[in-house]
């Protein structure tokens, strides 16, 4: 079963966000509440939360565990 809370870091400041991940979408675009500065995903992650969560999107994990399971 996958992770729905991920904890966001932003690259800028380095504060630290609980968030709860959409199952079927990706997040793009993520503003930090500390600095306010606009989080976008890494080149080739499909979101924010695959390139600054403590845990990759739920697409992702259930992709992972696909292969896993192979």
């Amino acid at each position: 079963m996958e992770q729905r809370r991920s904890i966001l870091t932003c690259p800028v400041c380095s504060h630290r966000a609980e968030e709860t991940m959409p199952v079927e979408a990706c997040v793009c675009r993520y503003e930090c509440r500390s600095c306010g500065a606009t989080l976008k995903p890494k080149q080739g992650d499909c979101c924010v939360f695959c390139s600054y969560g403590s845990v990759p999107c739920p697409p992702v994990q259930v992709s992972r565990t696909a292969r896993l399971s192979r």
